[in-house]
């Protein structure tokens, strides 16, 4: 069964999972043809594997790092050295292993400002590396956009029931309620504004939201989101289900 919206990619297992999207990844990255991209980053235990599948031979020597600016989703209001900090765990796991410039690498501040410091911080950033503060429909803020899917069908920090749901005028919010630590998130509008959008999903546990999501059900964030480029959803068998 196809999903309702997208592209359902299925793999035998988490690890197979992991390869596959790097290797989709690096493919739409070296589609640029050394012309500058950017990708939105997931924090998360299945997006993980996928850094150190990047990380490592083949994929290490044939992403073109030079040409590809990092953005992340969406980050826990922790230092860098908190094992919670999405930032912490992809210098573990990718940029500490790579040939990647600092420059190309733009974390959230979390240390030294509040978070609403922090948020618009981030949205200048953002629109300074875009070239505009609005957006264009005809030209997406990110290449790709990473995601993953909570139980509860959040995806980024967009929480069920929170405010944050709601902004329309902002690429990035502080995310105050909801979780044990504030977080610093991407919006609609800016997860929105993406050439492409891959979801990754793994384990059985994600199975009931997973189909729920697919089915169309608009009443969770993650089946909010309405990109302006393609979506594909990168899940193993455990999660697919009857899907698979």
């Amino acid at each position: 069964m196809k999903p309702e919206d997208g592209t359902l990619h299925v793999f035998d297992d988490a690890a197979a999972l992991a390869r596959g999207a790097a290797e989709w990844l690096t493919d739409r990255m070296r589609d640029k043809h050394g012309h500058e991209a950017r990708i939105a980053l997931s924090g998360g235990s299945t997006p993980k594997p996928v850094y150190e599948a990047l990380a490592q031979p083949p994929l290490d020597s044939r992403f073109p790092w030079d040409d590809v600016q990092f953005f992340i989703g969406d980050e826990r209001f922790v230092p860098t050295t908190d094992p919670a900090s999405n930032y912490g765990m992809m210098l573990g796991a990718l940029f500490e292993h790579v040939p990647v410039s600092d420059r190309n690498v733009h974390p959230v501040p979390t240390e030294g400002v509040t978070i609403e410091q922090a948020a618009d911080a981030y949205q200048k950033v953002l629109a300074a590396v875009y070239g505009a503060d609005t957006l264009d429909p005809a030209r997406p803020l990110f290449d790709v956009v990473l995601l993953g899917l909570g139980d509860d069908g959040h995806t980024a920090s967009l929480l069920p029931g929170q405010p944050v749901l709601g902004v329309t005028d902002r690429w990035v919010a502080p995310v105050t309620h909801g979780r044990t630590e504030p977080r610093v998130t991407l919006t609609y509008p800016a997860l929105n504004s993406a050439a492409h959008v891959a979801f990754l999903v793994s384990g059985a546990g994600k199975r009931a939201i997973l189909d729920r999501v697919l089915s169309g059900g608009a009443d969770v964030p993650a089946a909010r989101l309405r990109p302006t480029g393609t979506v594909h959803w990168f899940v193993d068998r455990a999660a697919a289900g009857s899907r698979a």
